[in-house]
């Protein structure tokens, strides 16, 4: 692996219309020394054609068109590109979004300074239609801070938001901890939680948007929150994935435990906490208390 090289796993499927923005992002990059593996979904309309004539003769992009015999999805596609990588750090792009030209820069700036870190964190911003280049300054003074100590709980969570494009890890940390190829939502959410909960990690939080991620109705996230099945299916089962590892490593906090009782009652499927509840007799009693204690508490808030 070559030191201080970044991996780019950029993943796309029908997107001609937004994916040159993301790849001239990329190519604007200050740090230069990157590769981008743009891994296509077998898309149906001119993605392919257009993400060819872009990159043209810049070698450190190569694209990769998804065999059919691979899941079809998000996961399986990031994960070809994982196992691509020569990098000793990487990073997940979106194909509908837009990074700061210093994103990769002052993420390599934070490992060289502080050798003992994991990942590099940094904030996003979310944006419709047109994005707004004046948001792009030149340079950039960033506010930074190292962050450790249980951070699974924060992220699973969310009071960290580790989203999928907004952390740039040691890659052996991926190679180690791939996607889960039948989720299609929250696989990142079920993906970082797992690293986490397994690695005791230290990283460091820039308190700078260098993300700028595209809000439309046909993202998953969008999907997600418009109650389509297939997302919500998702949710359910990156939630008993988790569940299952916080058990194995012993790991199943109070405030853990609330919050997956009460996405069992949000998605009204019991399954989701049959593992925990089959722990203990005591478990079983919050559950069943659960409705009766969020009532109270809600009454006491107004």
């Amino acid at each position: 692996m070559e030191v201080n090289k970044i991996t780019i796993v950029l993943t796309t499927f029908n997107r001609a219309h937004f994916v040159i923005e993301m790849l001239q992002s990329v190519k604007n990059q200050t740090y230069i020394n990157w590769e981008c593996f743009i891994v296509d979904d077998n898309s149906t309309d001119d993605t392919i054609d257009v993400i060819n004539e872009f990159i043209g003769e810049d070698s450190r992009f190569t694209l990769i068109i998804k065999p059919k015999t691979e899941l079809k999805g998000l996961p399986a596609s990031r994960n070809i590109g994982i196992n691509k990588s020569t990098g000793n750090y990487l990073v997940f792009f979106d194909d509908d979004d837009v990074i700061h030209p210093q994103l990769l820069e002052l993420c390599v700036k934070e490992f060289n300074q502080k050798p003992k870190i994991d990942f590099v964190h940094y904030k996003k911003e979310s944006f419709q239609n047109k994005f707004d280049y004046r948001k792009l300054k030149t340079t950039l003074n960033i506010n930074s801070k190292k962050i450790g100590s249980n951070l699974y709980e924060d992220v699973i969570l969310g009071t960290l938001a580790l989203a999928s494009c907004t952390v740039l890890w040691k890659t052996e940390m991926i190679k180690a901890n791939l996607f889960k190829e039948t989720l299609m939502y929250a696989e990142e959410w079920e993906c970082y939680s797992r690293i986490l909960i397994k690695n005791d990690l230290v990283g460091v939080k820039i308190n700078t948007p260098l993300y700028f991620n595209r809000k439309h109705l046909s993202s998953n996230t969008a999907e997600f929150w418009n109650n389509d099945p297939v997302r919500i299916h998702s949710k359910k089962e990156a939630c008993k994935s988790i569940i299952k590892v916080l058990i194995e490593r012993n790991k199943l906090t109070d405030k853990l435990l609330n919050f997956f009782i009460q996405k069992s009652y949000h998605f009204k499927d019991k399954s989701i906490v049959n593992l925990i509840l089959n722990l203990s007799w005591n478990y079983k009693i919050k559950y069943y208390l659960f409705p009766i204690k969020y009532s109270i508490y809600k009454l006491l808030k107004k």
